[in-house]
């Protein structure tokens, strides 16, 4: 239950003279921006004010001098004023009135008040100070939480043996309202199985949340939350970035193919600059993920030279250091893996000999690069680009109608483009060199071999027709 301005009025009976008036406040909630002071009701001038001490922090009427000092907490903020006002009522002992925001009112019975007194700290306070020969009545005015209060006076009635069993009627939402009511009344059993209850089921993110906010605004006692503590941070120096490449290294090791696209979805989740989890992550191990590099493409060349080469398994190889290479490239440490590539002699010689249907996934790994160089995300020197080129163009040109029927995700219109663009970043007679070698392929395969047009005018029209303009 959060409140903003909740106020507690007692009323004596009515009489002819004008009683005196005062005020006292106990806490609920945190100060937060969004919350302001409750401001009681302004009295006539000619009254005198004098404080009530309750457990909570308590402050004056008026401006009057005041020689005991409030009880202060920056962590608080004024939940009720308590007054008695010149008006009074026919009955005798006290009434105790709850009023929402929303303008409904709940009276509580006399059963009720007296579990509330029994049970609550805070209103034993109130009530003892009163003269019960006359008549009071105390209104919470303006509570937002209405219910949670209603509920707290629902779990005072249940033994101590069937409070879970209540407790799990009503939810983990409802559980945490009562806890913050049970705090702020200094309900103590009710704050007890609440933080018993809440610890021993499942929350949700948003449930979680509101307990974080709630056991970081109360000092609750570390006896009663350290099981929730527990369970909402960790103890352990381990960082997440540690965790990050043995579980990548388990992805790549699964034999199940369904189970590692799952699990390739769930880890870029994970490491994308855009999630939600990125908080804790300082920096991907670029040393481990490397190493993983390493050992896929060792066990590339082992599975390429078997006297008959598993399609599967080849497929499977691939596919993870396609994967390595993305999260490489998007996080800004790929510059490496493209100089890996480059020097892979024995895979491109491996290329020439190889099966298309095994092959052609050689160059969804080299699409990668290619994609990410013409879109501008990872930045090597002319030298190293010139030498991707002439390493992976040729086998690109032939593989291209491959990874067309079989794109597996791979964006083909885009893997154009960008073949193009790369291109475009040579210089002008490296770039002369390669687009001679597409035209062949492609006035001979067709659309078996990716479509450069528009890069070839561009470089035809830089080469020979700026060229003459100028000259």
């Amino acid at each position: 239950m959060s409140t903003t301005s909740a106020g507690l009025r007692r009323t004596a009976a009515r009489r002819p003279a004008i009683r005196p008036t005062w005020c006292c406040s106990f806490s609920l909630d945190p100060q937060t921006p969004q919350s302001k002071p409750y401001s009681p009701i302004s009295k006539p001038p000619s009254l005198t004010s004098r404080r009530i001490l309750s457990p909570g922090r308590v402050s004056p009427i008026d401006s009057d001098p005041i020689d005991t000092d409030p009880i202060q907490d920056p962590q608080e903020k004024r939940l009720s004023s308590v007054e008695e006002s010149r008006d009074g009522g026919s009955f005798r002992g006290f009434r105790v009135r709850l009023k929402g925001r929303e303008g409904d009112v709940v009276i509580l019975s006399e059963k009720e008040k007296e579990m509330i007194c029994e049970n609550s700290e805070v209103f034993r306070g109130l009530i003892g100070g009163m003269d019960l020969n006359r008549g009071f009545e105390i209104e919470l005015d303006g509570m937002e939480g209405l219910e949670g209060f209603k509920a707290t006076i629902g779990l005072m009635r249940e033994k101590n043996q069937n409070e879970m069993w209540w407790l799990a009627k009503i939810g983990v939402s409802g559980a945490i309202e009562i806890l913050e009511v049970s705090f702020s009344i200094r309900y103590e059993r009710g704050v007890a199985a609440c933080l018993t209850y809440l610890e021993a089921v499942p929350w949700t993110e948003n449930e979680e949340e509101k307990l974080k906010i709630l056991l970081k605004a109360y000092s609750f006692d570390k006896t009663l939350t350290q099981d929730i503590l527990s369970r909402l941070y960790t103890a352990s120096l381990t960082s997440s970035d540690n965790l990050v490449v043995p579980l990548i290294r388990s992805v790549t090791k699964g034999p199940n193919s369904k189970s590692r696209k799952e699990l390739h979805s769930l880890m870029n989740g994970i490491l994308s600059s855009s999630s939600m989890y990125q908080k804790d992550i300082a920096m991907l191990n670029k040393e481990g993920i490397y190493d993983l590099c390493h050992s896929i493409l060792d066990s590339l060349l082992v599975l390429f030279k078997e006297e008959q080469p598993s399609a599967e398994r080849i497929s499977q190889q691939l596919e993870n250091l396609h994967w390595l290479s993305e999260i490489l490239i998007e996080k800004q440490i790929g510059e490496e893996f493209i100089n890996l590539w480059i020097n892979q002699r024995e895979l491109i010689s491996i290329h020439e000999i190889a099966s298309p249907m095994v092959r052609y996934e050689l160059s969804r790994v080299s699409a990668t690069i290619f994609i990410s160089l013409g879109r501008g995300k990872i930045h090597i020197n002319g030298e190293k680009r010139f030498e991707f080129f002439n390493s992976w163009f040729g086998p690109m040109l032939v593989d291209f109608g491959w990874l067309r029927r079989c794109p597996k995700g791979l964006d083909i219109r885009m893997l154009e483009e960008s073949i193009g663009q790369a291109l475009l970043t040579l210089a002008m007679q490296q770039q002369q060199r390669f687009f001679m070698e597409w035209f062949r392929v492609f006035s001979e395969r067709g659309r078996e071999c990716p479509n450069l047009t528009r890069a070839f005018q561009v470089w035809w029209r830089r080469s020979f027709v700026n060229s003459v303009t100028q000259s």
